[in-house]
């Protein structure tokens, strides 16, 4: 292999890493989302981390967060608005980041 083989399989390899960890930020996130929203809905234990699961869920149906802040939106009703989960959904994702960077 030449030097330029090399580089490019290590910008590869970045990539995708990069690409990983971001998923698993943003799943990560989304779960800490779901803990918070069960909370507000009185849940926990076991029942928080089962409703947390379902938030993770909702965000495979279309890309980016909208799907997620619907689905916290009609089940949270009257107890946070759209933009209130927006919020904390950006609030938390580096703390996803940061918790994911603890465990590697």
């Amino acid at each position: 292999m030449t030097t330029f083989d090399d580089r490019e399989k290590a910008f590869e390899t970045k990539f995708a890493h990069d690409a990983e960890m971001q998923f698993k930020a943003e799943a990560r996130r989304n779960k800490l989302a779901g803990l918070w929203a069960a909370g507000l809905l009185g849940k926990s234990g076991d029942a928080a981390a089962e409703y947390a699961l379902t938030v993770v869920q909702a965000d495979f149906e279309e890309a980016g967060v909208e799907d997620v802040v619907r689905k916290l939106a009609a089940d949270l009703g009257d107890k946070a608005s759209a933009e209130e989960i927006r919020a904390k959904l950006s609030e938390l994702l580096p703390v996803a980041k940061a918790q994911l960077m603890t465990e590697i």
